[in-house]
């Protein structure tokens, strides 16, 4: 059974000229750094042979579009990630981070090359991505038979029935197929012969995860517990920078903290701060601490009507509509973070009451705790605030997903959707 990372994500996308490695990669380093290298010498008779600031540029604007390039291959890897969504902010992070090397090293070079170059990347790649959408879309055989109507529901794919078991559709990436359904001989025959044609076949279940984000976990297997532990290295690696940044955020925003406490004292009475004890790592209770929203009258006990907020809820006061939606007031929660005790990124931690109630509904529930809670994540971004059994039931999904896929590159794509988050407000109440 082929693997995620072969060829689910990006089913039709790598096919044909325009879609190979080789060619996007050479073509992009011919057209973002030569071209404007030819540009820059032919207006100005510079010779980047002669120009130290020159030769300093190419061979940085060469290093940040490698960079940009790989970085971006990791990305469309991710489900639900549009190319050309995550182009410009991929290319501006590693022009960002290399030219900014060369800033602190005081070294020479030349902001029209460097800018050319930059504008060059997010063109050329925004080109292929659309022309090699155009010239493959992504088309898939779906063998009849168990839930595999489910699979409409889900866009940007071409699905082709198969009606009877005899040669599969022309043109299709591969075949879906429900591998817990009774199947006949006959189909069984059929997948076989794909197979053995060089037609990749995949798991219902495998397709659903790749496309949609979500891990669904119905009954345990023999190995469902050891694909959901996450990567111990990263772990620790990730626990370190959250430290580090979450330090750097304390001193960096202090300004910025003390003028929203003191807006929040103004605009109603009560404390600035909010605090609520939650389920944390490894199902430990903690007193997460934000900015308060809400009157400070209202009761913040174990009451489980009262930890859910609901739409349009009338406890949220003015300046709180802002901080939610803009969420500022998760800002404080750096201080959890210094206390090991939450991550920027991970599953949101739930009010106790909450959290009880849901490992009473929801099978597996406690298993999200399996990494520390995170002040943003892949359910946010993706589903955004939730209050019933059947939406937490959705989100808890989408934590799987996260748990299973533990890596910098998806913590990468949450970073840069939690920023799109802040500034439309989605998702917040």
């Amino acid at each position: 059974m082929p693997s995620l990372d072969q060829s689910i994500p990006r089913l039709g996308a790598q096919r044909g000229l325009f879609g190979m490695m080789r060619f996007q990669l050479l073509g992009g380093l011919a057209f973002a750094i030569l071209l404007p290298a030819v540009l820059r010498m032919s207006s100005g008779g510079i010779s980047i042979f002669s120009e130290r600031n020159m030769q300093t540029t190419l061979v940085a604007a060469f290093c940040a579009h490698l960079l940009g390039y790989l970085i971006y291959r990791k990305l469309v890897r991710v489900p639900g990630i549009a190319g050309a969504g995550s182009i410009f902010p991929t290319f501006a992070l590693s022009y960002g981070t290399i030219f900014l090397i060369i800033f602190f090293w005081r070294l020479d070079y030349s902001r029209f090359q460097a800018a050319g170059s930059f504008a060059m990347s997010t063109l050329w790649y925004f080109g292929m991505s659309i022309v090699s959408r155009r010239l493959s879309p992504r088309e898939l055989a779906v063998v009849p038979g168990g839930a595999v109507d489910v699979l409409t529901e889900i866009r940007d794919v071409v699905w082709h029935r198969v009606r009877t078991p005899t040669t599969p559709p022309a043109g299709v990436s591969g075949i879906v197929v429900d591998l817990r359904a009774d199947l006949s001989d006959e189909w069984e025959r059929f997948i076989a012969d794909a197979a053995l044609a060089g037609i990749p076949v995949y798991h219902l279940k495998q397709v659903l995860e790749s496309l949609t984000g979500r891990t669904d976990i119905e009954h345990l297997s023999e190995n469902t517990l050891g694909s959901l532990n996450p990567n111990m290295l990263y772990l620790k690696i990730k626990q370190a920078l959250d430290w580090g940044c979450a330090l750097l955020a304390l001193i960096v925003l202090s300004p910025l903290l003390l003028a929203i406490g003191l807006a929040i004292r103004w605009d109603s009475p009560g404390p600035a701060l909010f605090r609520q004890q939650r389920m944390g790592y490894r199902g430990q209770a903690f007193h997460m601490v934000k900015f308060r929203t809400m009157q400070a009258e209202q009761p913040a006990g174990r009451s489980r009507e009262a930890a859910v907020t609901r739409d349009n809820d009338s406890r949220i006061t003015r300046l709180g509509r802002f901080l939610r939606r803009t969420r500022l007031d998760e800002l404080p929660q750096a201080v959890n973070i210094l206390r090991g005790e939450m991550s920027w990124i991970g599953p949101r931690p739930e009010a106790m009451a909450l959290s009880e109630l849901y490992e009473e509904k929801l099978p597996f529930y406690r298993y999200r705790h399996i990494v520390r809670p995170g002040i943003t994540g892949w359910a946010q971004v993706n589903q955004g605030h939730v209050s019933s059994v059947d939406e937490v039931l959705s989100k808890l999904h989408y934590d799987f997903y996260y748990i299973k896929n533990f890596s910098p590159w998806l913590d990468l794509v949450i970073v840069l959707r939690t920023i799109k988050t802040m500034l439309t407000g989605f998702g917040a109440k």
